[in-house]
């Protein structure tokens, strides 16, 4: 039997564009999605490294510094015009006082002539807009016993004083409303830089901070260092000024005694070397207080404050800030300096200590720290004076 051919068509190959079609088409959207994704969520930053963190705490307690004595010139300045309006507005008191002792006087005149029947011109006078106006257009003046005439000469005079008085207070209310909103402006910006060397430092691992404690301790080695080297070089120096007048006294001939009652350098430095124990003596009894920003004492201290109450102690009055006590006194050399000398640090002259010798100071350093001694060296020195 023959063998019948199939009817079925042949099984035909279609291509597989389509598929590869959607393929491409996934990878294209999953490019695209990335590539927006990407853009969408940017690499974040580094992470700072342990230096760069102490140098940004250190700089924000240094602007916290800065911040400090303008708070503390704001609140001299506020203290000030508040004892200014004080004074003013009891000076208003008594004036309203002697006005109403001039209103009596002038009662009793009207009083006098309304009892002889009449309203006369000094009830007239005292119910009159302006006295002064009165008296151009009636010329009572001329009518006016001279005593009644002192009395109400007496009376527009107080008023009118009275009356400045009162718009100087006016304007001296206004003046220490805005010097008390400068107060809380400084005083928001020391909390907030604060704020932020705190969260820095909060945000550290452990070992961030052991790495911070150490990279400390160096610094304050090398500090400790330069002042061991200034120590050698004042005492070097004050060998050398002992040999030197030894000399002097043994090349000296006898000769008359020195007239008494002139005032000599030596007598000078001596009285402000007396003066300047005094002060270094008050400074050493607050080592071991806090430091509390705007703070002048007794229990705790900023840095101008504790130099401020140092020398009171020694009868020499500072200004209270930084900005104001480097402008006092004699400027010296870091070389020359001498105990009792205030050393003043940053090119924004926002810190100040007061030298002790041998390269150190004591001085309240920052929020969390306590009165201490310490190296000049710590921090960028600015410039030295001798105060008194």
């Amino acid at each position: 039997m023959p063998v019948l051919a199939s009817h079925r068509k042949p099984r035909s190959t279609r291509p597989h564009s389509p598929a590869v079609g959607v393929t491409t088409a996934a990878i294209a959207s999953v490019t695209l999605l990335s590539t927006q994704s990407a853009q969408a969520a940017p690499a974040a930053p580094p992470k700072p490294t342990v230096e760069e963190i102490q140098k940004k705490v250190d700089d924000l307690y240094r602007q916290a510094g800065t911040a400090t004595q303008e708070y503390n010139r704001v609140k001299e300045a506020t203290d000030q015009q508040r004892r200014k309006v004080d004074r003013i507005l009891d000076d208003v008191a008594k004036r309203t006082d002697a006005i109403n002792e001039s209103r009596r006087a002038l009662g009793s005149y009207a009083a006098a002539q309304y009892r002889t029947g009449a309203v006369g011109p000094t009830a007239a006078l005292i119910f009159a807009d302006s006295p002064q106006s009165y008296f151009d257009q009636t010329h009572l003046m001329d009518r006016l016993s001279e005593r009644q005439r002192s009395a109400v000469a007496d009376y527009e005079d107080k008023r009118l004083a009275a009356a400045k008085q009162r718009a100087e207070a006016t304007k001296s209310l206004e003046s220490l409303t805005d010097s008390q909103a400068k107060l809380r402006t400084s005083k928001q910006t020391v909390q907030r830089k604060l704020t932020e060397a705190r969260t820095l430092l909060a945000r550290l691992t452990a070992e961030e901070k052991a790495r911070l404690a150490e990279l400390e301790r160096k610094r304050e080695a090398e500090a400790r260092r330069k002042a061991e080297e200034q120590a050698k070089a004042e005492a070097a120096k004050a060998a050398a000024e002992a040999e030197r007048r030894r000399q002097e006294e043994a090349a000296e001939e006898p000769a008359e005694p020195p007239a008494t009652g002139g005032t000599t350098g030596g007598s000078a430095g001596s009285t402000y070397a007396a003066k300047a124990e005094k002060a270094l003596a008050f400074a050493r009894e607050q080592i071991g207080k806090p430091y509390v920003w705007g703070a002048t004492g007794p229990s705790s201290y900023d840095c101008s404050g504790l130099t401020q109450a140092a020398w009171k102690a020694a009868g020499v009055d500072l200004p209270r800030t930084t900005w104001d006590q480097v402008e006092v006194g004699t400027r010296v050399a870091t070389a020359d300096l001498l105990p009792g000398d205030l050393v003043f640090f940053y090119d924004d002259i926002s810190h100040v200590g007061l030298y002790i010798g041998g390269g150190k100071m004591i001085h309240a350093p920052k929020p969390g720290a306590n009165v201490r001694e310490e190296s000049i060296y710590y921090m960028p020195i600015y410039g030295s004076v001798r105060p008194a």
